[in-house]
């Protein structure tokens, strides 16, 4: 009979590459954990690695274990996670994944509120970009998803908090500086800074972009927020930032002025994101509303 046990094996395997890098990371012998594999290979009646002296591949045949194996545990994690909240709901751990053009501006009036609200709760955050978290959620190893509802987010429920809309950023030099609004189509034949590959972010305002013609600066993308900012107020190019993420000082430069869109102006809805299978999806319903009031809490302040 397949146990647990075995499952995880084989997806530690997959995870950390080695049998020896998985043996460690599952806490035990790697003779032990080889012979663990060897023994569903054996029941099974097909082979799930090939093993060379120095990297384990998957096979064909493997490729579709691992798929139902991770697919088992995620279900196993979510039986747990029921019995758990089914007795006492907001205790013990969740994960929750962040996006970076998210957390700074959103967690730091959250965590306070959540932790204060639900003690028994330990939130464990991880911050990184859409297609991983998600990745991530679907994979079992992060309960709950904070981050832009336009992003692929596959087969998730999805609970939306607040609108956040985006606004021009420029050098106050600039011809546009002095508008009290803008449309899309003024930034026509514009040079235009984004952040790179993987944020959410940048496809919205690429998506902007090209509907109003700008042109991207090709040999420049930004890591993040705070690497673009200083560059657009330096006079390099024009960006499209977050409403939220001007509403703090950090995020600011002297030399950059923010000028908002007219009417239809572009924006990303802000939500929360997790499995449909979960069995926590009335705590993380219940924890919308905190989430929500940080993000109302923050706005007032600026």
């Amino acid at each position: 009979m397949t146990t647990i046990r075995q499952l995880e094996y084989i997806t530690a395997i997959e995870d950390h590459g080695t049998f020896q890098a998985a043996a460690d990371a599952c806490h035990v012998t790697q003779p032990g954990l080889s012979a663990q594999v060897r023994q569903l290979e054996d029941l099974l009646e097909l082979q799930i690695f090939e093993r060379g002296r120095k990297r384990v591949l998957v096979t064909p045949a493997g490729r579709e274990i691992l798929d139902r194996a991770r697919r088992v545990l995620i279900a196993v994690e979510d039986l747990q996670q029921a019995a758990r909240s089914s007795s006492k709901p907001f205790t013990g751990p969740l994960r929750l994944g962040v996006i970076p053009t998210v957390a700074p501006f959103v967690l730091p009036a959250v965590l306070p509120k959540v932790r204060r609200a639900y003690p028994a709760l330990r939130l464990e955050v991880h911050e990184a970009h859409t297609p991983e978290l998600v990745q991530a959620l679907e994979q079992g190893t992060l309960d709950l998803l904070l981050l832009a509802l336009e992003a692929p987010l596959g087969d998730a429920a999805t609970l939306a908090l607040f609108e956040d809309a985006f606004m021009l950023a420029l050098p106050r030099d600039h011809r546009l500086a002095g508008r009290k609004r803008v449309r899309e189509s003024d930034l026509a034949g514009e040079d235009v800074l984004l952040l790179e590959d993987g944020h959410c972010l940048r496809d919205q305002a690429l998506s902007v972009c090209n509907r109003a013609g700008a042109l991207e600066i090709g040999d420049f993308r930004a890591s993040s927020l705070t690497t673009l900012v200083p560059m657009v107020a330096s006079g390099a190019g024009l960006t499209l930032l977050p409403a939220l993420a001007t509403r703090t000082s950090a995020a600011l430069d002297r030399d950059l002025a923010l000028v908002p869109f007219s009417r239809p102006v572009p924006k990303r809805t802000i939500g929360l994101a997790w499995r449909k299978t979960s069995p926590r999806g009335d705590e993380f319903s219940e924890l919308a509303d905190l989430f929500s009031a940080a993000a109302n809490t923050t706005r007032r302040r600026s």
